[in-house]
């Protein structure tokens, strides 16, 4: 048991740090063991706030069940999860398809992996006999296995394929051999039935075979991809340093950050033989981290919130590949908590789903995408505690923090409550509380412990990045929204250290408790052990905020892929509809126009003329030139056709339209809705999707 008083938290470090005597409830792991044990002061001292609060019932006990896995029910899940349930189902859906024609071949390999193990789980569970031919013949290391290998997999599955359709050929089936023969003398009606069921048995047929088709098609795509590229991975082989060790002191340069190559591309393979360090340390200063820079491209940056929703949802998939495959390059075993959803509380204020929460709010306030009372707490203490001291670490008193968050529930919807009365310090902790209390945590527990395992192995600073920059793109919108606004204030609070006494590591080990030690079952100890790792990742988050919410080029570009391969499936279902070649035939001598893909602006017929190659044709439907026909060239960028546009409408717009901030928006063609950065090059944005529409707006 803890005692309340002053010193507490320092009695807590001190045995925490004390390696003779018996650890205490919270035990410490190795990667603490390695910090200094002041250090880790300001994360017992909250963590003992939490726990007297929680004690005093301030705070509603929602529990975090996790079920167990049944064997391949985690694969199963995850082909689900990025998209590809057609591969379970055995249904064909364009959208499966044209996602696996998108991968790359580490993405592929990831696929493939949690594929094959999905379907060894159901012969096991059928008793099925059949083996693998690669169990049968073995696999080595050597360039001459490797074409063995490849020879004995590509005939073995010829003539798995042969021996099939001999068993579906009438001739050498006697089953089939009397269905698909017409008997003699049978009535008119009955041949007719015989028939149907003799088609009907054919389809079925077909379908099955095609079903066994795509997991072997699936499984010599990669085999075929991996053995083309052995020679270009033996050739970078080196090209990233995994440094598994402390880092040497501060940073001299600035690294530069890529996001044309998928992050596992970027990978070596780890050696064998490969032991990861048992006492992963980090240090407290500031310093210790590095500086990075976002190269450009020419396509400029794109945040989360300038692509649609429907990109967006394509984004997630694909980030949930490209983060699976990211593990396997470093030898590190993706494991992910199946957590029960928890219902929570359907109104009020704390304790309320955030999905909920904005739902209530935008009746309100139309189009909000950060709850209100969040967004009123971070104002409040944005306005008047920045400055204070020890803001976020000194406790507000208990018992008004406890009458307060009645108050609110009871006034804040009907705009009573007395927002002068809250105290900085008691402001501070509604804020705490609110994000403890949501039914699920703000940064999602399925894949959290993977990542904290990741952060635990591997030092350099570049790979945990990577690998968080992933799972930022994996969140719901709700939650990323939410945290993005978090963050940004808890930036705020680093900036004025000078005033406040609170350094990056200080509201690091803050936050970190409220963040990550949610209630569940068996959480807490692990949670609890991972301290300074939970600490390091907060401390990312804050420092490397504009990075994690930057989508990575290379995804974006699959994205465009994915669209590109849909419309094209779309284009040859509509060539063998019935309905399309009957009106091609009545109209011969016309060509009719291609459909506007979804989320187009509809324009007047006399704005729709055709454009000459390098031109393009910008849409400004609220100024009062609404059309403006540009020629490209290859320096042009979004932020020069603003500017023009700017110029001709200066005179005659009104003010509302002079102080709303306008973009210049791809819409249509191979992306949903894009909205495009300044500095991009106009010319290579319309190479790589010359169907689009060029619109102005808010």
């Amino acid at each position: 048991l803890f005692r309340k008083s002053l010193p507490r938290c320092r009695r807590i470090n001190r045995m925490l740090s004390n390696e003779s005597a018996p650890p205490p409830a919270f035990s410490r792991s190795n990667s603490q063991a390695s910090m200094d044990s002041t250090s880790m002061e300001d994360f017992w001292c909250e963590v003992e706030s939490i726990k007297e609060s929680s004690e005093d019932g301030s705070e509603e006990a929602t529990l975090l069940e996790f079920k167990p896995a049944d064997e391949g029910e985690l694969e199963a899940e995850w082909l689900q999860d990025v998209g590809l349930s057609t591969l379970i189902s055995g249904a064909e859906e364009e959208d499966g398809q044209a996602l696996l024609s998108t991968l790359t071949r580490t993405q592929a390999a990831a696929v493939q992996k949690r594929y094959n193990t999905y379907t060894q789980t159901l012969r096991k569970k059928n008793k099925h006999t059949v083996r693998d031919v690669r169990d049968i013949f073995g696999t080595s290391d050597s360039s001459v296995s490797s074409h063995c290998t490849l020879a004995i997999l590509l005939s073995s599955i010829f003539m798995h394929f042969a021996r099939s359709l001999s068993k579906l050929l009438p001739d050498s089936n006697p089953f089939l051999l009397t269905m698909y023969r017409e008997p003699v003398a049978v009535p008119a009606t009955k041949s007719r039935l015989l028939m149907l069921q003799n088609r009907n048995m054919l389809r079925f047929t077909l379908k099955f075979l095609l079903k066994d088709f795509l997991y072997y098609f699936l499984k010599i795509f990669v085999i075929l991809v991996q053995f083309f590229n052995v020679s270009v991975l033996n050739a970078n082989m080196h090209s990233v340093c995994l440094d598994c060790g402390l880092d040497k002191g501060s940073p001299s340069i600035t690294e530069e950050l890529s996001y044309e190559v998928s992050f596992s591309e970027s990978i070596t393979v780890l050696p064998k033989n490969q032991e990861w360090p048992k006492n992963q340390r980090f240090k407290k200063e500031d310093s210790a981290l590095p500086k990075f820079i976002v190269r450009k491209s020419r396509f400029g940056l794109t945040e989360v919130g300038d692509l649609s929703p429907e990109d967006m949802k394509k984004i997630r998939y694909l980030s949930l590949i490209e983060l699976t495959a990211f593990y396997d390059a470093l030898g590190v075993e993706l494991k992910r908590n199946r957590a029960e959803r928890v219902r929570g509380r359907e109104n009020g204020l704390f304790g309320v789903p955030l999905t909920i929460l904005l739902e209530n709010d935008q009746k309100k306030v139309p189009g909000i995408k950060v709850p209100l009372i969040f967004q009123k707490l971070l104002l409040k203490l944005e306005e008047t505690g920045l400055e204070t001291e020890g803001i976020l670490r000194v406790p507000g008193s208990a018992s008004r923090v406890k009458n307060l968050h009645q108050e609110l529930e009871a006034k804040f919807y009907e705009d009573t409550f007395d927002w002068d009365q809250v105290r900085n310090n008691d402001a501070a902790g509604l804020l705490k509380m609110f994000i403890r209390e949501l039914p699920s945590p703000l940064f999602t527990v399925e894949y959290l412990p993977a990542f904290i395992t990741l952060v635990e192995k591997i030092s350099k600073i570049k790979l945990q990045l990577q690998a968080l920059h992933l799972l930022i793109m994996l969140l719901p919108e709700a939650n990323r929204d939410t945290a993005k606004a978090f963050l940004q204030f808890l930036k705020k609070v680093v900036a004025n250290e000078g005033k406040n006494k609170m350094n990056l590591w200080n509201v690091s080990m803050i936050v970190a408790p409220n963040l990550f030690i949610y209630k569940g079952k068996r959480a807490n100890q692990q949670e609890m052990q991972a301290a300074a790792t939970t600490a390091h990742i907060v401390r990312l988050l804050i420092r490397y905020q504009d990075i994690l919410w930057t989508v990575p080029s290379f995804l974006i570009s699959q994205v465009r892929k994915m669209n590109e391969a849909a419309m094209n499936n779309s284009k040859r279902q509509l060539m063998f509809d019935k309905g399309v070649r009957k009106l091609l035939r009545r109209k011969t001598m016309e060509r009719e126009r291609p459909e506007r893909p979804e989320g187009a602006v509809t324009f007047p017929p006399y704005l729709q003329s055709d454009i000459p190659e390098g031109v393009i044709r910008v849409y400004a439907p609220l100024h009062s030139k609404v059309s403006m026909a540009i020629q490209l060239n290859s320096q042009t960028k979004a932020k020069d056709i603003l500017a023009r546009f700017h110029c001709e409408n200066s005179r005659s717009s009104s003010q509302n339209m002079r102080g709303q901030i306008q973009s210049l928006h791809e819409i249509g063609g191979n992306i949903g809705q894009h909205c495009l950065d300044p500095d991009a090059y106009m010319l290579d944005v319309y190479r790589a999707n010359p169907q689009a529409e060029w619109v102005i707006k808010p």
